[in-house]
């Protein structure tokens, strides 16, 4: 009666532990893929060439793939932010004309 309580309780265990593992990909992701090497995180020496260019959408979009990251957004001078870091942003700060001034990540 012991052993197969403990089977049970052994199996129970090993259940819940293979739920949470993060093998694999899910397949509804809507995340870019990030170049191998960097598990998404921003490099933000990537996009340095945006440094002196007009921001738009499409040199956001290449600045992005460029530093690996997930996500990108371009900051204003007079933007409200939040504080949080996050290592897989790349923000590119411009001035009041939208000329890229600065490249980071966060």
């Amino acid at each position: 009666m012991f052993r197969t309580r403990a089977s049970l309780a052994t199996l129970l265990v090993a259940s819940v532990l293979a739920g949470c593992s993060t093998g694999g990909s899910s397949g509804g992701s809507s995340a870019p893929a990030a170049p191998a090497g960097n598990d998404g995180r921003c490099e933000a020496s990537g996009a340095d060439f945006t440094i002196g260019k007009q921001a738009s959408p499409e040199l956001l979009e290449q600045a992005r793939k460029a530093s690996g990251s997930q996500m990108a957004r371009i900051l204003t001078p007079h933007d409200v932010i939040t504080l949080e870091y996050r290592s897989e942003r790349l923000n590119l700060n411009v001035d009041d004309k939208g000329v890229v001034t600065r490249v980071n990540c966060g």
